[in-house]
């Protein structure tokens, strides 16, 4: 789990002495596991960027860049960039789709080198991914609710953290609901958090989960926080009847506070691939989602699922996660993101 997510601990001497090479050793492991929020801040955003997409740069990029390298343009070209389009979750409809899109860019143009079609298929990536690009706009409302959703493992809890301090470093006070009631360890992990910044965490240990975040909202009604981020229990969109209790948190959300949620924001595991998108599917079929959190595209190579989600269910990426620090939670930019897919 992320560092600010763990508890400060100080041992006395005797204890440290003991332990120390151990203590050092695992810390030395760790320190090259999970770049430190220092070092990720000498980075610039665009360089940051390229270092978390690097597997799927590789998937993508890598077997691009030979595709590119020179040759004629002919069938055998396309056939062979579907398979790389496809071996990358860019999924079966996005692809046809820039497929025909090169082929009319290419007799448009009139090319005839592969060398040419690098800079074609950035330019069609970036037309079906603009799209997504908006930004997620705190209004007037007051507070601005947002319910975040998910299954278990896509990693809610610390993109909460994350936007929580997001938020508080654009000056907006927050508050946080611990709405995942089922798992004891998401409530622990946010407690920690809003003891460690200062963000009060509404919390009740087997209470409903509608009824916490209900109590969270009219809290921040008479406090006048700017933001409520409710976190709600993971659960399997197949799971029908699970789907059903997250619905009845969003109309609870409702009565506490006409108009909210402000924002319905899915968080998915960018390692799941093409299964994200049914994902997408089935909690915007129950929630009506408005935004979402792509996370964990420093460990996956399916990053190209996006391009399946914009051609599936083009609903708005307001944040990526490329990193374990802080400040690694990024705004979706098309361009940035297609430019860091390839080797320049």
């Amino acid at each position: 789990m992320f560092d600010f997510f763990k508890k400060n601990k100080t041992p006395d001497t005797e204890q440290k002495s003991k332990v120390e090479p151990q203590t050092t050793e695992v810390e030395e492991q760790k320190t090259l596991a999970t770049p430190p929020v220092v070092e990720a801040e000498k980075l610039s955003l665009a360089e940051r960027l390229k270092r978390g997409l690097s597997k799927t740069r590789q998937q993508l990029g890598g077997q691009l860049s030979g595709l590119f390298s020179g040759g004629k343009i002919d069938e055998e070209t396309y056939e062979e960039l579907e398979t790389i389009l496809l071996t990358s979750d860019i999924g079966v409809a996005a692809t046809q789709k820039l497929l025909d899109a090169l082929k009319a860019r290419v007799k448009k143009e009139r090319l005839e080198d592969t060398s040419a079609l690098k800079e074609a298929l950035k330019a069609e990536l970036i037309s079906i991914l603009s799209p997504l690009e908006v930004a997620l706009e705190i209004n007037n409302h007051q507070p601005f609710v947002i319910m975040l959703a998910g299954v278990n493992g896509a990693g809610k809890t610390t993109s909460i953290g994350k936007l929580a301090k997001l938020f508080q470093a654009q000056g907006k006070s927050v508050l946080i609901a611990a709405g995942d009631t089922f798992r004891a360890a998401a409530r622990e992990q946010l407690q920690v958090w809003g003891e460690r910044n200062n963000v009060h965490v509404v919390t009740s240990e087997g209470a409903d989960a509608a009824a916490v975040i209900f109590d969270a909202v009219n809290s921040a009604i008479a406090k006048k926080i700017d933001i409520v981020i409710a976190d709600t229990a993971g659960r399997l969109p197949t799971q029908m009847h699970l789907m059903d209790e997250i619905a009845k948190v969003k109309r609870v959300i409702n009565k506490a506070l006409t108009g909210a949620p402000h924002e319905v924001m899915l968080v998915l595991d960018a390692n799941t691939g093409q299964n994200a998108v049914s994902q997408v599917k089935a909690f915007d079929d129950a929630l009506s989602v408005t935004g979402l959190i792509l996370s964990k595209l420093d460990g996956s190579a399916k990053g190209g699922v996006i391009a399946a989600i914009a051609e599936e269910r083009p609903i708005p990426i307001r944040f990526i996660g490329v990193g374990e620090a802080i400040d690694d939670l990024r705004p979706f930019k098309a361009n940035d993101f297609v430019n860091a897919l390839f080797d320049s």
